[in-house]
């Protein structure tokens, strides 16, 4: 979904949704409008195997979101668009940043919650049972609530062992803005802690207090999307020499 202002632009947002998300979470449909009244346009994306993309979602991996982010980013390139910012919410804050550090010369970077270390986060989550029962059924519990169990390959797990993001975050050039809540229950809050400190750039750590991973109090979730918008607002604004 491509959305522009009614004026002419060369200035694009690209936005990566979190994990079993879409290109319309809240938070993707809330930015899109802060930033068309910036005169900024949007890209929202489904990752593989979710929203309206194809493919079955239990075979997604990192690797494979990582390459869709970078395909979305050429496109908007394609397209003609020269001042381009990235902004992924947790799952999508992983991508986002293995992504930007392979792109040199985005304009910008925006992480909400953003997961750094995939495999420590579900190894939290699960359990060693609960590993255990993923490796050997390939199923997990049904994260969204519902009952049962739900088809996911553990070569997810395998292929986030290769891809955790404090490393690479060294190589990223692009100026970059964290937000989180300090009551996240899903993303350790040391993982954005770690990352803060590998970035090699301007960077800016914002933490709400009493927030949690979605932000579900309004209050929260205003002051994230207004931070990260200004933050993309401000970066893709600024004319580079």
């Amino acid at each position: 979904m491509l959305t522009v202002p009614d004026e002419e632009t060369d200035k694009i947002a690209v936005l990566c949704h979190g994990f079993l998300s879409s290109k319309t979470s809240s938070t993707n449909n809330t930015l899109t409008r802060m930033l068309i009244d910036q005169g900024i346009a949007a890209l929202r994306f489904d990752f593989f195997g979710q929203g309206e993309s194809e493919g079955p979602i239990d075979q997604i991996t990192v690797s494979l979101a990582v390459d869709q982010a970078h395909r979305a980013i050429d496109l908007m390139r394609e397209k003609g668009y020269r001042r381009i910012g990235l902004m992924g919410s947790s799952f999508g804050g992983l991508v986002s940043i293995l992504a930007a550090s392979q792109q040199t010369d985005l304009a910008c970077l925006a992480l909400k919650c953003p997961v750094v270390d995939f495999a420590e986060e579900l190894r939290l989550e699960f359990g060693d049972d609960g590993m255990a029962q993923w490796k050997a059924t390939d199923t997990i519990p049904n994260i969204l609530g519902g009952p049962g169990r739900i088809p996911l390959h553990y070569a997810l797990y395998d292929d986030a062992l290769r891809q955790i993001a404090y490393a690479p975050a060294r190589s990223i050039t692009a100026p970059t803005v964290i937000v989180q809540g300090d009551q996240d229950e899903q993303v350790p809050l040391h993982q954005s802690r770690r990352l803060y400190e590998s970035l090699q750039v301007k960077k800016h750590l914002e933490l709400l207090p009493g927030a949690d991973h979605r932000f579900t109090k309004d209050p929260d979730f205003l002051r994230m999307t207004k931070t990260i918008a200004e933050w993309l607002s401000q970066h893709l604004s600024t004319v580079q020499s």
